[in-house]
Formats: structure tokens, C-alpha cells, sequence
């Protein structure tokens, strides 16, 4: 039995013979290993009762010393309108404070409250257990998966400075 991959490579290749269709296979693969993480901590961050979005957020605050919802939105490539909506939520939830920003009193300083920190400590925790868990199955080829991942991400990389 073919996987979906194979019948989605195959189908394309029948429909466009024209077409080198041999991109889709490291893409494919990408998109799945991607969407294989993400949906192993769903639970995670249910259970923690958090969005994908607030996690993100959250490790961002982690890391800062106090940050605008502007700079927070341009650093993870989120639009404005959905990281206020996700501070708003989080913000009522007590996770974290906004105070005037001393050097432009038109916007505040966000950063995390004692318990958005040990929120995000314990499920960024969690989420590498889960991880790590599903990584074990790689055994002695885990460097080996590594320096493939890091050669197709330079590659990627490259590829994309050249297009800017």
C-alpha cells in the first residue's frame, strides 16, 4: 500500500509529466514531521489550557525583559491584531502585566507575572518531554538526522536570502 505521499507524487506526475515533481518528497516530509510535532502537544497545551498562540507569546516573555506588542508581534511574524487578542486573554488570566513604557508613553512593556512563568516553565517542560519521547526512535541515527535537517535548513535558507 502506497502512502499518501506516494499517491499525491504519483497523481501530479500523471496529470503533469511536464512537471519535476521531486520537491513534494523533502516537502512532504517537512510539512508531516511539522504537523506530527504540533499535534503531539495539543494535549500539552490543553491540558495547561493555553493556545498555540499564547505558547509562543509566552517563550517569547520568557526571554525578554519587558517588550512591546509591537516588537513582540514582528518577532514571531504574528499580526497585531492576533497577539493583542492573545495578550488580552492572557493578561486577564493574570500571566502577565503591561506597564507605561519609560521611553515612549504611548505603548506599554509587557512581561510575564510569576505565574505565566511557571506556566510556560512547566509546559515548555512537557512539551520536550513529549518530544524527546518521539525522538527516541531515531537511536544512534539522532546525529545523523540532525546534520541532514541542518544541511536542508542551510540549503532553505540560502535559497531564500536569493529570492529576497
Amino acid at each position: 500500500m502506497s502512502t499518501l505521499r506516494q499517491r499525491t507524487t504519483q497523481a501530479w506526475s500523471k496529470a503533469r509529466p511536464d512537471l519535476d515533481t521531486t520537491p513534494m518528497v523533502v516537502v512532504g516530509l517537512v510539512k508531516e514531521i511539522a504537523a506530527s510535532l504540533e499535534l503531539s502537544v495539543e494535549q500539552v497545551y490543553a491540558d495547561a489550557g493555553v493556545t498555540t498562540t499564547e505558547v509562543a507569546l509566552l517563550v517569547a516573555l520568557r526571554h525578554s525583559d519587558g517588550i512591546t506588542a509591537i516588537r513582540l508581534a514582528e518577532s514571531l511574524s504574528m499580526t497585531r491584531a492576533g497577539v493583542s487578542k492573545a495578550l488580552k486573554a492572557l493578561e486577564s488570566r493574570k500571566m502577565l502585566t503591561r506597564t507605561v513604557n519609560p521611553h515612549d508613553h504611548r505603548s506599554a512593556l509587557i512581561e510575564l507575572t510569576d505565574c505565566g512563568r511557571r506556566l510556560i516553565d512547566d509546559v515548555f517542560a512537557e512539551e520536550l518531554r513529549v518530544h524527546k519521547e518521539l525522538l527516541a526512535n531515531l537511536g544512534e541515527s539522532y546525529d545523523q538526522a540532525i546534520a541532514t535537517l541542518c544541511t536542508l535548513a542551510d540549503a532553505v535558507t540560502l535559497n531564500e536570502r536569493t529570492f529576497d
